[in-house]
Parts: structure tokens; C-alpha cells; sequence
């Protein structure tokens, strides 16, 4: 039995990509139902490969678990039609259509939506928002990376500014959208309405930008990359060892202080140069060669284990598949399968209601039939539509049949 937290929660998700898809599966693991709608093409997401499987692309398949997914044109009044068929027991609406799509459809918030459906939050995810300078501009994770200065601060000191090796904007506007529709649906348990989110890449590119961005609001000065360091704390770097290298992540000066006397250089705290941290990220280049000269006859692992065995923050730095093979990782149940399909779970631990992992990454249009039969449609509806190419019948669901 599903004891998850979102159990009666109706979702539909009209978005794509990765922010929206992100923030319904995050809802669908924790049992709310989602019904991913997706036009004819698909979502573009099912070509983003390789690697394939079972010819799903893996991008695909990572943020769409846990979904029931209709094909639906919704350039074809009939089309809208159903979306709004749909929505009217639905809890939550998720887009990312450009500005002003849903209006020119006639499927606006204001204009339609909430006087409707005045109990619908509807979650629009955007590039820019709909006003100002870049309003209605379209928005894509690397895109907005650079915009918003998050490649400025990534990157060797003398390199150039460099993308970020994980869609970092994407996932944080999920991540800030599925926040959003928790904190509406929190206040509409009071007032009894819904109401209009909006995640925009842009706004959470800034968000990210911590702690760079309050820097520059207290200097007035663009930052310097630094690298693997950090602007403000040291040590706070990747370290050569006697093997590869390791990460050392010390934020005060207890932690130094242990540290220090764990590899047999005690004296360090005492010199002036490294005395506070401020000191120490002021000379933090003599302190890197200090720490390395000692690190050199350790082996990484063994010196993490020193390191973690006095409260040292550090990390052996690891490759993916490492850490996605890691004790911890299987530890932490942080790999979810279902059947033949493994993805990484959810990272949020209920311990009464835990996330579930019930629906595999389903084939474009595979529960079409199902999803308008349990919302009325009849038969003959149903199949006037699919002669009319208004939905379409895909996947697994042709199969059985």
C-alpha cells in the first residue's frame, strides 16, 4: 500500500525538458499522480542521446518516472479541450510553453484558469518571466549559466569561464518550483485557492550564485575564479596526495587545528600566516604547498580516513561510476529501480511517509486510452479522437492490447 505523503494530489504536467519534468517527478515520488502531457513530437528530451535503452534515451528516462503519459495535440482546439477536461479535478498545472502560449490558446491563468478552476496552482517555469528587458526571451541551462554569471565564476584563475558540468540552473528552478507548489498548496489549505507560481531560470541562476553574488553586493567588485578553492574559506581545495588527489573542506579553525596534528604538522596553526582564516585565505597558496608536501606520503583513501576519523570535512574525489557504486550510496537506498529501469532516488527521507517508485519512464502517448477513460471520456469519444489525430495511443498499451 502507497503510504506516500502526496497521496490524492493530481498533477498534470505540460512541461518538457528538465525543470518541470524534475519538479512533477519529484511530486510523483511522493504519491501525488501526475499525467504528463506531451505533443505529437514528444518531449525533445526522448532524443537526448546516447545512451539509449529499449530505445529511451537515459535523459529522458532520469526525471520521468513515476508518470502516466498521454499524447495530446495541443494545437487542435480539441486538444485544449482535453487539457482542460483534465484539469478540472487537478490540484497542480505544470508549464514551460513560451511566454504567452497558453494565453494565445485561450488557456491563460488569469483569463481562464483561475476563474475555472480557483482551487489550480498553476506552476509556470520560464526563461526570463513575461516582463522586463529579456521577458518572453526562450531560456536554456547553459544559456542563462553565462547571463547570469555563473560561468564567470567557474574555471581555472588564468582559464576562461566554463559551463558548469551539471545543468545546475535547470535542476535548482525545478527544485525552487516543486518548493512553490508546497508552499501554495500549504496557504490554500487555509484560503481554499489557488494561485500562480513562477520559476524562472534566470532568478535561480542568481539564487545559486551564493556566496559570489553577496560578495560582490558588499565590494562592488566582479569575483576571480579560483578554481577548485573557495573565495572565502581555506583551506578549501583539491590537494595532491602520495595517490590522487583528495578535497579538503575545513571551515574553521578547530577542524584545522585536528587536521593539522593528524598529519604530523601541528606547527601550522601556530604560524601567523595561518593562524585564523582570514590569515589562511590571504596566504592560502603557501598553505596549499605546505598541506601538499605533507599529503605526499599518503594514499588518498587512507588519508580520508584519517581526515573523517577527526572530524576533518574531506573527499577522495571520485568519478561517477565510483560514486554511484559506493557502499554509502547503497547505504542510502540513493539508487531506485523499477523492474529493469535504475535511476537515482529520491534524496528526500521521510521516515513515516517515504517516497515510492511505482511507474517506469513510459513510451509517448502509453496511457492515453487509460488516463481519458478514467476521466470520463467514453469509447466512442476516445476514438474519434485518435481517428481525428487530436491523441495518440503509443508505447507498451499497442502492445498489450
Amino acid at each position: 500500500m502507497n503510504m506516500s505523503a502526496l497521496n490524492g494530489l493530481k498533477v498534470v504536467d505540460l512541461s518538457r525538458v528538465l525543470g518541470g519534468p524534475l519538479c512533477a517527478q519529484i511530486l510523483g515520488d511522493h504519491g501525488a499522480s501526475v499525467i504528463k502531457v506531451e505533443g505529437p513530437d514528444g518531449d525533445e528530451t526522448r532524443t537526448w542521446g546516447p545512451p539509449f535503452r529499449d530505445g529511451q534515451a537515459s535523459y529522458f528516462a532520469g526525471i520521468n518516472r513515476n508518470k502516466q503519459t498521454v499524447c495530446v495535440d495541443l494545437s487542435q482546439p480539441q486538444g485544449r479541450d482535453v487539457v482542460l477536461r483534465l484539469l478540472e479535478d487537478a490540484d497542480v498545472l505544470i508549464e514551460n510553453f513560451k511566454t504567452g502560449t497558453l494565453e494565445r490558446w485561450g488557456m491563460g491563468y488569469q483569463e481562464i484558469l483561475a476563474t475555472r478552476f480557483p482551487r489550480l496552482i498553476h506552476c509556470r517555469i520560464t526563461g526570463f518571466g513575461d516582463s522586463g528587458p529579456l521577458g518572453g526571451v526562450a531560456g536554456y541551462d547553459a544559456a542563462v549559466q553565462a547571463l547570469a554569471g555563473l560561468m564567470s565564476v567557474n574555471g581555472e584563475p588564468e582559464g576562461q569561464p566554463t559551463r558548469m558540468g551539471v545543468p545546475i540552473v535547470d535542476v535548482t528552478t525545478g527544485l525552487n518550483a516543486t518548493i512553490g507548489i508546497l508552499i501554495a498548496l500549504s496557504e490554500r489549505s487555509r484560503s481554499g485557492l489557488g494561485q500562480q507560481i513562477e520559476s524562472t531560470l534566470f532568478d535561480n541562476a542568481l539564487a545559486a550564485l551564493y556566496p559570489h553574488s553577496i560578495n560582490s553586493l558588499f565590494t562592488g567588485k566582479p569575483p576571480k575564479r579560483s578554481g577548485n578553492g573557495h573565495p572565502n574559506i581555506a583551506p578549501y581545495d583539491s590537494y595532491a596526495t602520495g595517490t590522487e588527489p583528495i578535497f579538503l573542506a575545513v571551515g574553521n579553525n578547530g577542524q584545522f587545528a585536528r587536521m593539522c596534528v593528524a598529519i604530523g604538522r601541528d606547527e601550522l596553526p601556530g604560524d601567523v600566516r595561518f593562524a585564523t582564516n582570514a590569515d589562511r585565505a590571504a596566504h592560502r597558496f603557501e598553505l596549499k604547498a605546505e598541506l601538499e608536501r605533507a599529503f605526499n606520503r599518503f594514499e588518498a583513501k587512507q588519508l580520508f580516513t584519517l581526515l573523517t576519523g577527526v572530524n576533518v570535512p574531506c573527499g577522495v574525489i571520485h568519478s561517477v561510476v565510483e560514486a554511484l557504486e559506493h557502499p554509502h550510496t547503497v547505504h542510502r537506498e540513493m539508487i531506485a529501480k523499477i523492474g529493469p529501469h535504475s535511476a537515482v532516488a529520491s534524496p528526500i527521507k521521510l521516515s513515516r511517509t517515504p517516497a515510492s517508485y511505482r511507474i517506469a519512464p513510459q513510451e509517448i502517448g502509453e496511457s492515453t486510452r487509460r488516463v481519458l477513460g478514467e476521466h470520463g471520456f467514453s469509447a466512442s469519444e476516445i476514438e474519434s479522437l485518435l481517428a481525428g489525430g487530436v491523441i495518440r495511443q503509443g508505447g507498451l498499451e499497442i502492445i498489450r492490447k
